[in-house]
């Protein structure tokens, strides 16, 4: 009965080895090609030949030939070759990674309060670079565990902006943007900036995004109440970008950051005034889980989406509508 073979005296050198000199069919070349001596691949050699129980080398004229079985190990040996590579090499997952050539699925799970130019400028970025790659985008509302399913892979990327980001998962700041407030032409604030205050812009109806989970505050109301203020909202919308129509057709008011608000001035009959109570600037930012934080092709994604965001960010010449 044969003996099976002895792996633990073999290496992935010795098979790289192996598939040189047959392919190179000299033993001075396959030590040039491997930047080796040749002392020691004629030593490597002897010992694929112990291994195999075959010469795998034989001399015909003045120089070497392969034997058929070291012909019939040259394929074996490359896909061995290539696999170790796709496991190891430059090629494995969080290495490298060729967009242009890349088939799979991302998943971007965004809110709508973004920039409304935001996720349209994903999608041309990602047609232009990455035309194979697939796209689902996710909405990020109070029904999306955005943990749960960047833990179990079921979304790539969640963006969107929080006062204190959830720590345990992988951050990346994308901008940050003034918070002014967004009203109806015609709205008091406007007519009558000066009396826009404190005490009427707490006072007044305001339209807010429907909380991510039951009971939480979204950034500003969470920012109001670290200094003992409240709002008073009267509607809450989870389709933000419905809100400025609604504004243009109401006396609420929106408060959110000043490059979501630019986009609809002239698209519909509202004003951009700035707000009584000071806030810190709002801040975006992208979140990954551990999972996936080495893999080349999220991480194309990430330096994507963070290009896209810086782009949109860079200030614009001041708006008709701004005060």
């Amino acid at each position: 009965m044969a003996q099976p073979p002895d792996f633990a005296n073999i290496d992935l050198h010795l098979v790289k080895v192996l598939h040189t000199v047959v392919s190179e069919q000299s033993v001075s070349r396959a030590a040039l090609r491997l930047g080796s001596g040749q002392p020691l691949v004629s030593a490597q050699l002897r010992r694929l030949r112990a291994l195999t129980g075959d010469p795998l080398l034989v001399r015909a004229g003045t120089g070497l030939a392969p034997t058929d079985t070291a012909l019939a190990l040259l394929g074996p040996a490359e896909r061995l070759l290539n696999e170790a590579d796709a496991l190891f090499g430059p090629g494995r997952p969080g290495r490298g990674f060729e967009p242009a050539q890349a088939t799979q699925t991302l998943r971007v799970a965004a809110s709508d309060y973004l920039d409304p130019l935001f996720l349209p400028g994903i999608v041309e970025r990602l047609q232009r670079e990455a035309p194979l790659l697939k796209l689902e985008l996710h909405p990020l509302s109070a029904e999306f565990d955005y943990p749960r399913k960047l833990a179990s892979g079921e979304v790539d990327l969640v963006v969107g902006n929080w006062l204190q980001p959830p720590g345990e998962l992988h951050l990346g700041r994308l901008s940050s943007d003034e918070v002014v407030c967004l009203v109806a032409e015609d709205h008091p604030a406007v007519r009558s900036p000066r009396g826009w205050t404190a005490a009427r812009y707490l006072d007044s109806d305001h339209i807010a995004p429907t909380p991510l989970h039951p009971g939480a505050r979204g950034v500003i109301d969470e920012h109001l109440a670290l200094q003992g203020l409240e709002r008073r909202i009267t509607v809450r919308c989870a389709h933000f970008s419905l809100a400025p129509a609604m504004v243009a057709r109401s006396r609420l008011v929106l408060t959110t950051g000043r490059q979501f608000c630019q986009r609809h001035l002239g698209a519909a009959p509202v004003r951009i005034v700035k707000c009584p109570v000071l806030f810190p600037p709002m801040a975006y930012y992208q979140l990954w889980h551990e999972r996936t934080h080495l893999s080349g092709a999220q991480r194309w994604l990430r330096e994507m989406v963070r290009d896209v965001a810086r782009e949109l960010a860079a200030p614009p010449a001041r708006a008709r509508g701004e005060r």
